[in-house]
């Protein structure tokens, strides 16, 4: 009776408060989430995190080692995956980070290649473009995962020591050479001897991510994968 009338009183709710799909705005969707079925059918998945060689893992060949990395989803313009990234990275909507962090720690949990992960660590921000921002996009996907994941979530012991402008319009060089000396490992002795999943929204060139992953790997003993929410080509 409780159940049925639990089911009656949403019904209600949504009949004068309706929400709707983020995706293609129908409001064929419950409440608590975020994306409707058809919506969520049409995210185009990788199927990297099962596969060794994967384009991710390519993009790290010779520049820092990685012991597995995969994306998620693929990104391209115009598409869903784009608007879910505009949406959390410039409209300050939280749930599309937890969204995509509950979807890669469904696939991480499902994967023989990251089963020795110990820490969760998302990418940091800069504290301006944090303050700026009101949140770290990496921190919200990495919450995102050890919901769903249950692997615990470190947030403190690697900070981003400056601040840098946004490098989506630069290459690869470019993107590393300002990518330099910009991190800093602050608590090593907590990762020592550990495997790091280090988590960011999208890969492109990796600058970013290779940065960071070479500063937690001087850490004595410390293994580094890496996961994102979507890759896209290199520019």
């Amino acid at each position: 009776m409780k159940k049925h009338l639990a089911y009656f009183v949403s019904d209600i709710l949504h009949l004068f408060y309706p929400h709707h799909c983020t995706g293609c705005g129908s409001d064929i969707v419950y409440n608590e989430q975020l994306l409707c079925a058809k919506c969520i059918h049409r995210l185009p998945h990788t199927g990297f995190f099962d596969k060794a060689a994967n384009p991710v893992e390519k993009v790290f060949y010779g520049r820092v080692h990685a012991e597995a990395a995969a994306a998620a989803f693929y990104f391209t313009k115009q598409s869903l995956v784009q608007h879910l990234l505009v949406q959390l990275k410039y409209k300050g909507n939280r749930e599309a980070g937890y969204f995509l962090g509950r979807q890669m720690g469904y696939l991480l949990s499902a994967s023989a290649r990251f089963t020795g992960v110990d820490y969760i660590i998302p990418l940091p921000l800069n504290r301006k473009k944090e303050q700026l921002r009101g949140y770290n996009q990496a921190a919200l996907i990495s919450e995102g995962i050890a919901d769903t994941w249950q692997k615990p979530m470190l947030s403190s012991v690697v900070e981003r020591t400056r601040f840098t402008e946004t490098q989506t319009q630069q290459n690869r060089i470019s993107r590393w050479q300002n990518m330099e000396q910009v991190f800093a490992v602050t608590d090593a002795a907590k990762i020592a001897g550990k495997h790091i999943l280090l988590v960011d929204d999208v890969v492109t060139t990796g600058a970013t991510l290779e940065a960071c992953a070479a500063k937690l790997l001087a850490v004595s003993g410390t293994r580094v994968s890496i996961a994102a929410a979507a890759y896209t080509l290199s520019l």
